[in-house]
């Protein structure tokens, strides 16, 4: 028997937001809905299985990229699965690089901790003097969460 739930029933069921399910629907890693006779959005169980698998993939940190080309080959399950091979392959090491540029940045701001021993005024703090000098504040390669302004 197929399910049949609106959007709020399928976010609580799922435990995900109304706004992320329309974000993955745009994003086209949601199938789009039936609607019913009133217009509302009508889902049933693939979508539900569609939602956990993205949201599996999103806790891995995988990009809607990623997603997407793992779900090309979850819906052709006679192919070859070489390529998811390699996606994830791929994704290890971009963790794995992550994970390095973390530890950089943990050394970086335990080295900048350890420039104060000692509570005093903030205008005498190491840590606030070396992070306005141009040689010692400089910040830690993050990739895309690098030190730039937003």
């Amino acid at each position: 028997m197929s399910t049949s739930l609106k959007i709020g029933e399928l976010s609580r069921q799922t435990g995900c937001s109304v706004e992320t399910i329309r974000f993955y629907e745009q994003a086209r890693l949601l199938p789009a809905p039936a609607r019913s006779l009133n217009n509302y959005r009508v889902y049933g169980d693939a979508h539900v299985e569609r939602l956990q698998f993205v949201r599996h993939c999103r806790s891995l940190d995988m990009t809607l990229d990623e997603i997407r080309a793992l779900l090309r080959f979850r819906d052709a399950p006679e192919d070859n699965c070489g390529e998811v091979n390699m996606l994830l392959d791929q994704h290890i090491d971009h963790v794995a690089q992550r994970i390095a540029e973390l530890q950089a940045l943990q050394a970086h701001l335990q080295s900048l901790r350890r420039q104060c021993h000692r509570v005093q005024a903030a205008k005498d703090c190491r840590i606030l003097q070396t992070l306005a000098s141009a040689e010692g504040g400089a910040p830690v390669d993050l990739g895309t969460h690098s030190g730039k302004c937003h």
